[in-house]
């Protein structure tokens, strides 16, 4: 059995946004009792992320490292969007545009602490599409 939707996720800017509610309406739906969920995210400036759900210090020092790591200006080539595009392409690069998530017993396998989240690297507010694709019977 398959199933497959696109979730539409409006960003506020260089955030992260908890898509895990959404995702796991889309496993209810499915009536999937075992298998496996892939999500994927359509874009080249964002990117998905499992991590912890509980101290939101933890997405904050995540944000202040890649920023420190990838920072905008403009030392790049690619500019012809905006400052922070290039930037952005290369934390997507460094990140994942993709995540497998088993299912059990008609839920996803997540951990107790972890969250699926969209990691925006743009600066302003964009509409994100994350594919949620579902496998199992």
């Amino acid at each position: 059995m398959h199933t497959q939707r696109v979730l539409r996720v409006p960003t506020r800017g260089k955030s992260l946004h908890n898509i895990t509610a959404p995702i796991r309406e889309v496993v209810t739906e499915s009536q999937v009792e075992l298998g496996l969920c892939s999500v994927f995210v359509r874009h080249t400036s964002a990117s998905l992320l499992i991590q912890e759900n509980a101290d939101p210090d933890v997405l904050a020092d995540l944000e202040t490292f890649l920023g420190r790591l990838v920072p905008e200006g403009d030392d790049y080539r690619h500019s012809m969007e905006a400052p922070d595009d290039m930037p952005a392409h290369i934390r997507t690069a460094l990140t994942q545009t993709s995540e497998q998530i088993p299912i059990s017993h008609g839920q996803l396998a997540l951990g107790t602490w972890q969250g699926v989240y969209l990691w925006e690297h743009r600066q302003r507010g964009q509409s994100r599409d994350v594919v949620v694709h579902i496998v199992g019977g």
